[in-house]
């Protein structure tokens, strides 16, 4: 079985999670996104998939794409995990 198969989201529009910028309505959107994601028991699968694979569009994981951008710089500038 797949995380996907236990996400939260499948039975939610698609479209909820990809909004069209980050201000005004799209920040309720957003945060509406959001919540569907934090009653999710696969957010951290979600997310991590989402920074792995630089997923550049949407809220995965409870995050937006700017907010995995600096996980994935920061992740970067500390170099390789031993």
């Amino acid at each position: 079985m797949d995380w996907r198969d236990a996400a939260a989201c499948r039975t939610e529009d698609p479209e909820l999670f990809f909004p069209l910028g980050d201000d005004g309505l799209s920040r309720r959107q957003i945060d509406q996104a959001r919540a569907v994601c934090h009653r999710c028991p696969v957010l951290n699968a979600c997310a991590s998939w989402a920074v792995v694979n630089a997923e550049y569009d949407g809220v995965w994981g409870g995050m937006t794409a700017a907010e995995r951008r600096v996980l994935r710089l920061r992740r970067l500038a500390d170099g390789p995990r031993r």
